[in-house]
């Protein structure tokens, strides 16, 4: 809140504690970004749901995911993917399986401290607990969520 301050993006004084504070949509993080700018963005999609944990079916959500990636740094953004994160330190954590407690330790916390380092989240995808709780981060730290590519403009 206080950095919002600084930055201009929040006016306390025209708050109300009932109130919703939404950032200029303009602006979408610190004082530097506005929509044309190149913007990191969490792409946020189903892992696990959907799959009983099926390794196949796993990939292809990871697949999915990564083709927004892509799509989106076509565009001229920076992409990130909780996964990219998490999967490998899960990995050297010891983990013996999806949701075990190494798992949980990491998988969405990394994620969300990611996102808290995003100009933006694009959720993708079907339904996901996980997917759908990186939406309620990204709005609560009053982060852009995108539903749809085709609304992301094209970074200048």
């Amino acid at each position: 809140m206080q950095y919002a301050q600084l930055e201009g993006l929040f006016d306390a004084s025209s708050a109300s504690p009932t109130s919703s504070v939404l950032p200029d949509p303009s602006r979408v993080a610190g004082s530097e970004t506005r929509m044309g700018d190149s913007l990191m963005i969490l792409v946020a999609g189903p892992y696990r749901s959907g799959t009983n944990d099926d390794p196949a079916l796993i990939e292809a959500n990871v697949a999915a995911m990564t083709q927004a990636a892509l799509d989106l740094f076509r565009l001229g953004h920076l992409p990130v993917m909780g996964e990219w994160f998490a999967l490998p330190l899960i990995e050297a954590a010891g983990s013996t399986g999806i949701g075990d407690d190494v798992f949980s330790e990491i998988f969405h916390p990394i994620a969300e401290r990611v996102l808290a380092r995003c100009d933006a989240c694009l959720r993708i995808g079907g339904q996901s607990q996980g997917a759908d709780r990186m939406v309620e981060v990204a709005r609560s730290l009053g982060k852009t969520v995108f539903h749809d590519i085709a609304a992301i403009p094209t970074a200048s």
